[in-house]
């Protein structure tokens, strides 16, 4: 097997990249595969070693830029540099692997060159299509035409930046087939899927402590969301789909709402029956999510959707839109619906209404995510290597 040195942009935060980087660690951990693990975290400078698996963990600055409410990008992290360099040295690292263009990545790629050492890239984020979207403060003052245009405008500029450092690479990975002949055509570089896997151990049906799934346990129906409250994941849609069931006549509904971020004020104000659970993780996470009725996900800009696949571990069908790639994981009709954004309350409508297709859909939901795991996910990963290795 390879010796890999990753370059995660993040680990310990509640995100995609961390949680696949956190199952990543954990699978070389596992195998006792030669991993080293440079990442940011709490701890000044802290090395550890367990068999074949070293992390070295550095504490950011506090001159760091936040990104978000637990991401940051260190302008200072340059000091480190002798120390990764004598790490990287001592590892000796077959190939290089980073996940997108934080000061991980931007580290990674400069000793990949440096040391000359094959570079593998995953994409993770669409950051491009954050960017658009976050200049809402901006376009939300101007007309719709000129707002439209400087948003799009800003997106493939970020876009064509982004895929730029990605060319660095000798081999890419992307969570479906879609953004893999995307960052083909862009980069000229060979790209292979890297999924996402689940738990189906802990996020599973026999979790649940309500009813059956049709509103019958006398508490009504749970609508559940799972993920950072920002603009870019079109949470704003919920007070649409609550406003529109109600319109339809579909009563007994509330959210269960788990996360946080910046668009959370605006849905405490606008929704009517919201429970706010806040960031929940582990067991508490796994029993929220099979309380839950239907996974609503309104996200345009998701590469996979972990939440998606752990809704269905947790025999939980969702609604999801067309773009990104939860669409690639949910089955039309069988574990859930892709619909438009002015389609959701009416394929909610149907779910909740239609008992027998709504036991249905968990059924198939959790008979689907049993086929995934993350052993699978990993060694296709490692097989994609070869692609960036020299050939002997």
């Amino acid at each position: 097997m390879p010796r890999v040195a990753y370059f995660p942009d993040s680990f310990h935060e509640v995100n995609g990249v961390a949680h696949t980087s956190r199952n990543f660690v954990a699978f070389a951990e596992r195998h006792d595969l030669p991993f080293l693990c440079v990442r940011a975290g709490g701890r000044e400078q802290a090395f550890e070693q367990a068999g074949e698996l070293r992390t070295l963990e550095l504490r950011r600055s506090r001159f760091s830029v936040s990104m978000e409410k637990d991401l940051a990008f260190d302008l200072f992290f340059w000091r480190y540099m002798g120390l990764i360099e004598r790490e990287l040295e001592r590892f000796r690292p077959d190939v290089i692997h980073i996940t997108g263009p934080s000061e991980l990545g931007v580290f990674g790629a400069y000793f990949a060159w440096k040391l000359g050492i094959p570079l593998a890239a995953s994409w993770h984020t669409n950051v491009h299509e954050y960017a658009g979207r976050r200049l809402n403060w901006l376009t939300r003052w101007l007309p719709p035409r000129p707002a439209a245009a400087l948003e799009q405008s800003v997106e493939t500029g970020a876009f064509r930046a982004v895929t730029r450092f990605y060319r660095l690479a000798k081999v890419l990975f992307a969570p479906n087939e879609e953004l893999c002949r995307i960052l083909e055509t862009e980069t000229g570089r060979p790209c292979h899927r890297m999924q996402r896997g689940v738990d189906t151990a802990l996020f599973a049906p026999s979790r649940r402590t309500r009813g059956d799934g049709d509103g019958a346990g006398g508490d009504g129906v749970v609508l559940g969301y799972v993920g950072r409250l920002s603009i870019e994941k079109n949470v704003a849609l919920l007070v649409r789909v609550e406003r529109e069931l109600a319109a339809m006549g579909v009563g007994g509904v509330r959210f269960v709402i788990v996360g946080h971020g910046s668009e959370e004020a605006l849905l405490r104000a606008e929704l009517a029956r919201a429970e706010f659970a806040g960031v929940l993780r582990g067991e508490t996470l796994a029993q929220a999510y099979a309380d839950m009725d239907v996974l609503v996900f309104p996200s345009h800009t998701d590469t996979f959707g972990n939440v998606v696949l752990e809704a269905l571990a947790s025999g939980v069908p969702a609604v999801v839109t067309g773009d990104g790639g939860p669409k690639f994981i949910v089955r039309e009709g069988e574990t859930g619906f892709v619909a438009a954004d002015e389609e959701f309350p009416a394929a909610i409508a149907r779910l909740v209404r239609d008992r027998t297709l709504l036991r249905s859909m968990r059924t198939k939901a959790r008979e689907y995510a049993l086929g995934c795991s993350w052993d699978a996910v990993f060694e296709q990963v490692y097989a994609g290597y070869e692609a960036a290795l020299p050939r002997e």
